[in-house]
């Protein structure tokens, strides 16, 4: 056993990648979620409090961000840069929950949608890992992505680039690879998966996966994949389509299935032969 735990202590000190707090990360995470979108309506909050609080999210920010950067300045630099974009990303994310309310019936109000929808969910973690992936921080943003994965079933990676008014419509089983393109009032319901070919690992840092033009609406099942694979603005993909080709503009793409019903009654007469 000795041997093995001295093999272990030597590859754990040849890990090339410092780790964050995985607990940490998972904490900040919904505490700023929870900042943002959900309000505390047993009290009222003074403006100065929500300042303090703020000022405290940027410090346990910039905490996790040193475990992984381990440099003071590089650190400050990225969580002043992350919480300067916030009061973009907050109106970004506000066009996603009017995208919801509009066009699923079941919404009634931006509200329900902000605290019971688990493709909003995703979609804000996502947002903040995006903006940690552009300063240059790979593996906190992954920690992120994948606690919203383990909540809602929607697996989005960080490097994904998706514009306004993205709407997820139930969510689980989505799939959207790190080097995807999504366009404007883009619709995506359960199932999809917007993935790469095989590629090999020295293409690792081209475009593998598929770009989605805007206005588009892919409906569940449908799998696209592929780096040069553009589905043009204002198309429809239908369920369950496999698509690993570019389609135009104003397209409606469908898998078409024959499901056959007939009465049953009368009973038909009993098999009585053998083959």
């Amino acid at each position: 056993m000795s041997t093995f735990i001295k093999e272990l202590l030597a590859n754990h000190k040849k890990a090339m990648t410092a780790f964050p707090d995985n607990v940490l990360a998972k904490e900040f995470i919904d505490k700023f979620f929870d900042f943002l979108f959900i309000p505390h309506p047993q009290r009222k909050q003074a403006e100065f409090e929500m300042e303090r609080e703020f000022e405290s999210l940027k410090s346990y920010l910039s905490t996790l961000i040193y475990d992984v950067v381990a440099d003071g300045d590089k650190t400050q630099a990225i969580a002043n840069e992350f919480f300067n974009e916030v009061p973009k990303i907050y109106k970004m994310l506000l066009e996603d929950a009017q995208a919801v309310l509009n066009f699923d019936p079941a919404a009634k109000s931006i509200e329900e949608v902000l605290v019971a929808y688990p493709g909003f969910y995703a979609t804000a973690v996502y947002r903040f890992s995006h903006q940690l992936y552009k300063s240059g921080v790979k593996i906190l943003p992954r920690f992120f992505s994948e606690y919203a994965h383990s909540k809602t079933g929607i697996d989005i990676h960080p490097g994904a680039t998706i514009s306004n008014s993205f709407f997820i419509d139930h969510g689980t089983g989505i799939v959207i690879g790190e080097t995807t393109k999504i366009g404007k009032n883009v619709k995506i319901y359960q199932g999809v998966t917007l993935g790469a070919l095989s590629v090999s690992k020295d293409k690792a840092k081209t475009q593998r996966h598929p770009t989605i033009e805007d206005n588009v609406t892919i409906y569940s099942g449908a799998t696209i994949l592929g780096g040069e694979t553009i589905i043009g603005h204002d198309s429809v993909i239908g369920g369950n389509v496999w698509l690993t080709n570019s389609v135009l503009p104003f397209s409606v793409v469908y898998h078409k299935s024959e499901v056959t019903i007939r009465d049953k009654n009368p009973l038909p007469e009993a098999l009585n032969f053998v083959i």
